[in-house]
């Protein structure tokens, strides 16, 4: 019996996978020490991002689903920094038990300075590439992304 195998795109995707799931181990490592003076983490940086980038409040479900992550996982963050006074719960006027997450003036702050930090470190990063093929590999990343959603949501 033959083997099948993979197409030339399809040899080069999972290639690129292998070099991402790298990237984002020391992407998640880089963060971590960015943001370690503030008492932050770069999953707790991430999740204020997520709430900074919403439109209005949301509960945690919503979050984790605009994060791609896990409910469970951004449920125990979310509490984590509500126990340190960086966000707080509203009552949600559509779902009683689903309160929204919003940052307080601490957790703002906080934000905020991990971003002062994060310019020079990005922009340091980013010398020697030029724009254009970032914003190539963006709308690649996006389209993957987008794919891997609706197969995701045709299987629920």
């Amino acid at each position: 019996m033959r083997k099948s195998q993979r197409t030339p795109a399809g040899d080069a995707l999972k290639n690129l996978m292998l070099d991402l799931f790298r990237l984002n181990s020391l992407l998640l490592t880089a963060g971590d020490r960015l943001v370690a003076r503030l008492g932050l983490t770069s999953a707790r940086w991430q999740i204020l991002g997520a709430i900074v980038q919403a439109e209005r409040p949301q509960p945690v479900a919503w979050l984790a689903r605009d994060l791609g992550g896990n409910r469970q996982n951004v449920q125990r963050i979310v509490n984590d920094l509500h126990a340190e006074g960086l966000v707080a719960f509203e009552a949600n006027p559509h779902h009683r038990r689903a309160q929204l997450v919003v940052l307080t003036d601490k957790g703002r702050r906080a934000f905020d300075a991990a971003m002062a930090l994060q310019m020079p470190w990005v922009n340091s990063l980013s010398e020697g590439l030029a724009a254009k093929d970032l914003q190539t590999v963006h709308r690649i990343v996006a389209a993957l992304r987008k794919k891997l959603e609706s197969e995701a949501e045709a299987q629920t």
